[in-house]
């Protein structure tokens, strides 16, 4: 930016001089900035659009982790920035271009990474389905479908991902990972002078760590998985055809067992004939023409040859690992630490996804 600049002011999560001053020397030629907005939708790490004038770019985008109580081991913004890179360079699978990587908290309070703007549309509520046809609802669950099945077929060791976890006992340190995270959240609940009263969350860990014991050694062969796939976590296009033109948000990104990805894909697929609506994930997908769950999961097998011979318990996962991640928004909040709306309806969601969670493994189905 030019000696005479002023960049703008009063961004929750950004010191916008000191990021101002970064820019220059990391990314010279990117302009002066002209203003940034947190995008909104973001629930964990923070997201914001950087308008930019006088560079060679319009916009660019940052990433942050989010405000107040974060969990253990999470957010780390080197390993997202890691993973773009890779993918970026590997191709198949549509991410944004990564730009650059900041480890100095100094600089706006936190590690934070850079990556290019990418042009497309993040469908989630009802109510932009207005216009959308049934023909094209069913190209976009096609085209999501699909990226789904390129992240759990990417060459690993070509990409230079081989090392980017420890996919043997996935599943099994999943279950312990996220019961930590669910305890640091009560003690940062309990914190603010709230008590929470949730039995039924302790009985479905132990009913998950049951039926993990009975399913077949090594689970599913390992792959790159994505750790929070969905629709709104994916850039869309609709016209001339649909297609999916960035999958983003890839902080609990590692190797892993894909019917992961599968399962929470699937929880927070929404049907109109769901009693319970989930305040997260995308309600667009209730509108004609799209896909079902066991349609979704039906092409997923078509095009990736997976056994769903088990897929009950990976959905029945799926909902424990989002009220864990709720419950640690939740905690948030209640610290008047979130950036955003919606953040109030996000603690009773908690109760709903256990019960969900024991609906399935009962009936020993996804649907």
């Amino acid at each position: 930016m030019t000696a005479d600049s002023e960049p703008p002011a009063g961004v929750p999560g950004i010191d916008v001089p000191r990021l101002a001053a970064w820019l220059d020397r990391e990314l010279p030629g990117a302009g002066r900035i002209g203003g940034i907005e947190v995008i909104a939708g973001g629930r964990s790490n923070l997201t914001y659009a950087i308008t930019l004038d006088g560079g060679d770019r319009d916009r660019i985008v940052l990433r942050r982790p989010p405000l107040g109580h974060v969990l253990p081991t999470a957010h780390d913004m080197a390993r997202e920035y890691r993973v773009l890179s890779a993918l970026g360079a590997h191709g198949g699978v549509p991410v944004p271009a990564a730009l650059a990587l900041c480890e100095d908290e100094d600089v706006i309070g936190a590690r934070f990474y850079l990556m290019a703007f990418v042009d497309g549309r993040v469908l989630r509520t009802a109510e932009e389905a207005d216009g959308l046809t049934p023909e094209r609802a069913r190209g976009l669950s096609e085209a999501l479908v699909a990226a789904l099945a390129a992240i759990h077929t990417v060459d690993v060791e070509k990409a230079g991902l081989a090392d980017f976890g420890r996919p043997s006992g996935y599943m099994e340190r999943q279950l312990r990972r996220w019961g930590k995270q669910w305890d640091a959240s009560q003690d940062a609940i309990r914190a603010t002078g709230t008590v929470r009263d949730l039995p039924e969350y302790d009985r479905l860990v132990a009913r998950l760590a049951e039926r993990l014991r009975g399913l077949p050694p090594g689970g599913a062969p390992a792959r790159l998985v994505h750790g929070d796939f969905r629709l709104d976590n994916a850039l869309a296009r609709l016209e001339p055809e649909p297609e999916i033109t960035a999958v983003v948000d890839w902080e609990m990104s590692t190797l892993g067992d894909p019917l992961s990805d599968l399962g929470l894909t699937l929880v927070y697929w929404a049907e109109a004939s769901d009693p319970v609506p989930l305040p997260v994930g995308a309600t667009i997908t209730t509108a004609p023409g799209f896909a079902t769950r066991r349609e979704f999961a039906e092409r997923y097998a078509g095009l990736t040859g997976a056994d769903l011979s088990d897929l009950d318990y990976y959905v029945a996962f799926a909902c424990f690992k989002l009220a864990v991640i709720l419950e640690g928004i939740h905690a948030r909040f209640l610290q008047h630490a979130t950036v955003g709306e919606g953040f109030d309806v996000l603690g009773p969601a908690v109760p709903v996804l256990l019960d969900r969670a024991h609906t399935v493994l009962d009936a020993r189905s996804p649907w």
